[in-house]
């Protein structure tokens, strides 16, 4: 199934929109978004601010009444995460038990199928085509088969670099991709409290210094007084895998779009 996205905002509408829904707390948000949007998921990786939003859905959800939990979670599988993220995501599925669509880098199953695929290390010799295989391609790929109109992400101004100005609602440009950040408000503090106060599930990492995770080869831990996302391309001069920035994949974004057209 392929679908383009079904709900459209206007420049003006999505700054009255971000105007308004600032002041409200995460939990509104996501109620407001739940009952506004069709085709809503929650993209993670099953981080801090990714649990905690997966925890209040589940009150939500509990609150009115719903018999399942009721909004489909997108999960990039990049092949390279820790093992304990995955130890996570069962976790995850035991206590709230929430549709995972899970999406790979295309062709592959395995971290050995892509060393073998695209060469060992490619995020050391082309670390913009290991982004946009393991994270940027597929999740296009989810939005476009899952006919996604608008996503929860778990994104925070205070994580800092490109986040630092981040509002409650983007549109991404590359697909039109409704993106809602409903705890954008919030510091780390905030979240890590309503984890500890809720007993949700997190990364073990986590108490080993690790704030931000991702994939193994490009995650340490954080040092006092450094921001949450400092451990993540420790001495690279980037913020973000590019899943939120898919801009800067256009000419990656474009020879796999002729790709396809090439099969057809």
């Amino acid at each position: 199934m392929t679908s383009t996205p079904s709900v459209v905002l206007t420049p003006e509408h999505l700054k009255f929109l971000n105007e308004k829904l600032q002041f409200l707390e995460p939990q509104e948000i996501i109620r407001w978004a739940q009952i506004t949007f069709p085709n809503l998921f929650q993209t993670t990786a099953f981080g801090l601010t990714g649990l905690a939003t997966i925890d209040m859905i589940s009150k939500i959800a509990t609150r009115y009444s719903e018999e399942k939990y009721p909004i489909d979670l997108i999960f990039i599988d990049t092949l390279h995460h820790f093992p304990q993220t995955y130890d996570l995501v069962e976790n995850i599925k035991i206590r709230y038990n929430p549709q995972i669509h899970v999406f790979k880098p295309k062709d592959v199953e395995t971290e050995s199928e892509f060393s073998v695929k695209y060469g060992e290390q490619l995020w050391e010799t082309d670390d913009s085509y290991y982004d946009f295989l393991v994270k940027v391609e597929p999740s296009q790929r989810a939005y476009k088969q899952l006919g996604v109109s608008a996503v929860l992400t778990g994104r925070r101004r205070s994580q800092g670099g490109a986040r630092g100005t981040l509002p409650v609602i983007e549109i991404e440009e590359s697909s039109g991709t409704i993106k809602i950040n409903p705890l954008c408000n919030w510091d780390f503090k905030q979240v890590k409290s309503y984890i500890d106060e809720n007993k949700v599930p997190y990364n073990e990492l986590l108490d080993l210094g690790y704030k931000s995770i991702g994939d193994w080869h490009s995650t340490v831990p954080v040092a006092e007084g450094e921001d949450e996302r400092s451990g993540r391309w420790k001495g690279k001069a980037k913020t973000e895998c590019g899943i939120h920035e898919t801009s800067k994949f256009a000419q990656f974004l474009e020879k796999a779009n002729e790709a396809k057209k090439e099969v057809v």
